[in-house]
């Protein structure tokens, strides 16, 4: 099934910028509550409302985003379009992604959820897309309030501390492994509110058997599905804004927690931050905070005159 409705929320400056665009003579104004402008061309209506929300619909939507919105508005591509082809996007399935796998400070938390035609259509109403391609920590809260409202019971996530993360790391040694570890929770999870679900899809890290193998008896009867850029797929781009959210919430309070904000990825600034943590509460500290096997902890300890030997055992 094709959808014909889309929802994207526009900046202040893209705002600007389409208004200019639609005062072009190609579109035929209309006139809409609460619009800031409200326009037409053949099968395709465009309206922008007073909040920033763009709203496209009609048969010609999908080709007026891709040849004008994404290319002299929004700068970029955002709708993974492999998905309308596949029918098994509009079917009973759930997503799994994960967030934080790359950040040094902070856990890692793998989300599901579980869609079917008529959630899939809602979630494009929402503009849901893969959490990446949203740059505002704000966006994806206010994205992911709005999916676990929709989606109620039908998802579940999983959070791997960074103290639980570093004991799983000295015993596997292996984070695609963890990371198998976590989808099957994930899915496990899932599989208790949904009982029925036919098909798990996950982005491809790794082979499938890693996630067969930790799933128990309720997993090894989904199919389980891996692909590359599966972000495309409406059950995990939902899931990837869900576990981006999770992650943005524990930085938060972990924040709280230690005094100050901290940065994502394992950047300079992250070093920095992670340097001045140590010097001031020592370096078992980073296995409360940070994934301890990163070479960033190689780095940070000798910084400030340590060593990786100095670093308590997370058991």
């Amino acid at each position: 099934m094709k959808t014909n409705s889309f929802t994207f929320k526009l900046n202040e400056e893209q705002q600007r910028e389409l208004k200019r665009l639609l005062g072009s003579s190609k579109y035929l104004k209309q006139s809409v509550p609460h619009t800031q402008m409200a326009v037409s061309i053949p099968d395709c209506r465009i309206n922008l409302y007073n909040s920033g929300k763009l709203l496209v619909q009609g048969k010609a939507a999908q080709e007026w985003i891709t040849f004008t919105l994404e290319t002299e508005i929004l700068k970029e591509a955002v709708m993974g379009y492999e998905d309308f082809h596949d029918p098994e996007a509009f079917q009973p399935h759930m997503g799994i992604d994960e967030s934080g796998k790359g950040d040094f400070f902070g856990p890692l938390v793998i989300a599901s959820a579980y869609v079917d035609e008529g959630l899939v259509e809602k979630l494009r109403e929402m503009g849901v897309r893969d959490s990446k391609k949203i740059s505002s920590d704000n966006v994806a809260l206010n994205m992911a309030r709005d999916i676990r409202k929709l989606l109620g019971d039908r998802c579940a996530m999983v959070t791997i501390g960074p103290r639980a993360y570093n004991r799983m790391y000295a015993k596997i040694r292996n984070v695609n492994k963890m990371l198998a570890w976590g989808h099957a929770r994930a899915i496990e999870n899932l599989l208790e509110k949904v009982p029925d679900c036919p098909r798990a899809l996950s982005d491809k890290f790794g082979p499938t058997h890693q996630i067969e193998r930790a799933l128990f008896d309720k997993g090894k009867k989904i199919k389980l599905d891996q692909r590359t850029k599966a972000e495309s797929d409406p059950a995990v781009a939902a899931a990837s804004i869900l576990a981006r959210a999770g992650f943005i919430h524990a930085l938060k309070q972990m924040g709280k927690a230690q005094g100050f904000e901290i940065p994502k990825g394992a950047s300079d600034k992250v070093r920095r931050e992670a340097e001045k943590l140590v010097a001031n509460k020592g370096p078992g500290i980073l296995l409360d905070t940070a994934k301890c096997h990163f070479q960033t902890t190689d780095k940070v300890l000798a910084e400030v005159g340590y060593s990786r030997k100095d670093l308590p055992s997370p058991n």
